[in-house]
């Protein structure tokens, strides 16, 4: 397909400068982000960065940050053996389709993890160290409240959404807490073993036929310095991605939520990227701020309304205009570096 098929549509322009001319300024193509500066922690750019939604798959890094811990711990290893439950056998949505009772070590299941997006292997993952689902659950949201994420709750290790379809039953969070797993992932964890492959296969020792995988982050390879992190999709979701990039030994972060294709969410996070490099003064540190308590996860909902006005003295952005989670990955293309 030809580089110039992914831009945006007619419509899609039409529809930008009709807000430009309406309103003075371009509405961005998500509900919220933001960029932070990896040294620093200071914020260099916020659009509605405590915007609360669900983060469909991006809730995996959560799940990947609870399995370094317990390995940190030596509850568990990447060679440690999880044999497939049925209830992993059943997950819908991306997957490695795990079948009960195959054996794979932790590592294996970490690559499917973040190469894949596979909401079985993320559900395999939660039980690794004999504990159940709701208990990793736990585990997740006590790690929040330890980096400090106010406006998050976790209920799932995957981020599909509930049967119920409800939004008070999903998992939630903002683009400023997922800035902060961001950064403790990438300063405390090898998180970019992973999420810097592109291709993999999954199960080579095990299967006659390994499954092999393709990285849903579109920007691998085709944006200079981007090595993860995450992306993630729902309908309830939107479109989301936490990226980092380094470039000339500085590193960013890099996080939107909401926006309405991958295609639009994409080329906002390439605007970012480039402005972030461009940027010499940052704002004051935003991240570095105490932990707050969070409810306990099993008895009590985030109250998301207080969550959705923007922090004084922010303003619009003025860019222009896969998880049932994951779609498959978009066409590959090619950008300028």
């Amino acid at each position: 397909m030809p580089w110039f098929s992914l831009l945006p549509s007619v419509k899609t322009i039409f529809c930008g400068l009709l807000a430009v001319w309406a309103t003075g300024s371009v509405a961005a193509n998500y509900k919220g982000a933001i960029v932070i500066d990896v040294d620093s922690g200071a914020a260099l750019f916020k659009d509605n960065a405590d915007y609360v939604g669900p983060p469909a798959s991006v809730t995996k890094l959560m799940t990947f940050l609870v399995v370094h811990d317990l390995i940190e711990t030596g509850r568990i290893s990447l060679n440690t053996p999880v044999t497939i439950s049925a209830a992993d056998s059943r997950m819908g949505g991306t997957q490695v389709w795990l079948k009960h009772n195959e054996v794979f070590p932790v590592r294996e299941l970490l690559y499917a993890l973040m190469v894949q997006s596979a909401n079985d292997a993320a559900h395999a993952l939660s039980h690794a160290a004999g504990t159940t689902r709701d208990e990793f659950v736990a585990l997740m949201n006590q790690r929040s409240r330890e980096i400090g994420m106010p406006n998050t709750i976790w209920r799932t290790p995957h981020g599909l959404p509930p049967r119920s379809r409800r939004l008070d039953e999903t998992d939630q969070t903002s683009p400023r807490d997922l800035a902060r797993l961001a950064l403790v992932l990438v300063d405390q964890t090898d998180v970019l073993t992973y999420s810097s492959i592109e291709k993999r296969p999954f199960g080579s020792a095990v299967r006659e036929k390994p499954v092999e995988m393709d990285n849903h982050n579109n920007l691998l390879g085709k944006v200079r310095g981007v090595d993860g992190l995450k992306t993630g999709f729902t309908r309830a979701a939107g479109f989301c991605l936490a990226a980092t990039v380094e470039r000339d030994g500085r590193r960013i972060i890099a996080v939107i939520m909401g926006s309405p294709s991958a295609k639009e969410r994409d080329f906002e996070m390439i605007n970012l990227i480039d402005r972030a490099f461009a940027t010499d003064l940052p704002e004051p540190a935003v991240l570095n701020t105490a932990p707050n308590p969070l409810p306990p996860p099993a008895t009590t909902s985030p109250k998301l309304e207080p969550l959705l006005l923007p922090t004084i003295g922010e303003s619009p952005g003025t860019l222009p205009g896969k998880d049932s989670t994951e779609p498959p990955p978009a066409v590959r293309f090619d950008f300028p570096n």
